[in-house]
């Protein structure tokens, strides 16, 4: 019997390929990814993701992408982007969506459709320094799937505990990670 290449678009005979070369190379798993920000004005400022280390080597391969970051009017900006703890949430989507996929297809598991809906409460009175007793960040996220397969429901919901499981972008929101912020002089 043939192993299929592909499963739910990801080339899984690559990926095993990439876990084999990572195993025996732990070095080239260790990857460092990058952003800059320019303020353009109000509250608007400007991302760009171009660049990034790993495996082993700079790959400057791919176009640079740009995220214009913005306010709502509510909270003083012009609805010129998306708002910087929307973006947290949609990057928490792609990375938890693209943990479960990968995973799945190195299963063998068909997934006809993902879909995902991300809300977070925050509480402005903490960035507003009004109240010390008030977090500055989301208080809350909650996050809720809608999976087409053919799997029963406890099968579906082992899927969402592994993409929590695997997502970077998850585990570094719900554990703490080390950020340094320093003046560039």
């Amino acid at each position: 019997m043939t192993e299929k290449k592909s499963v739910n678009g990801v080339n899984v005979e690559q990926l095993f390929n990439s876990i084999e070369t990572f195993k025996q190379n732990p070095e080239l798993a260790k990857f460092k990814f990058r952003a800059t920000n320019r303020w353009v004005g109000g509250t608007h400022n400007r991302a760009t993701v171009k660049d990034f280390y790993g495996p082993g080597r700079e790959d400057t391969s791919r176009e640079a992408v740009v995220f214009d970051l913005d306010e709502p009017l509510v909270l003083l900006g012009n609805n010129l982007g998306t708002n910087p703890v929307e973006y947290l949430l949609v990057a928490l989507s792609g990375c938890l969506t693209t943990a479960m996929v990968a995973h799945a297809s190195a299963k063998g598991i068909e997934l006809r459709g993902v879909e995902s809906r991300y809300e977070g409460d925050i509480d402005l009175r903490g960035f507003l320094g009004l109240s010390p007793d008030v977090k500055v960040g989301f208080e809350q996220i909650r996050v809720y799937f809608k999976i087409d397969a053919d799997l029963s429901d406890e099968q579906k919901e082992e899927l969402v505990r592994m993409a929590q499981k695997y997502s970077p972008v998850f585990n570094t929101i719900v554990s703490p990670t080390a950020v340094s912020v320093r003046l560039e002089k």
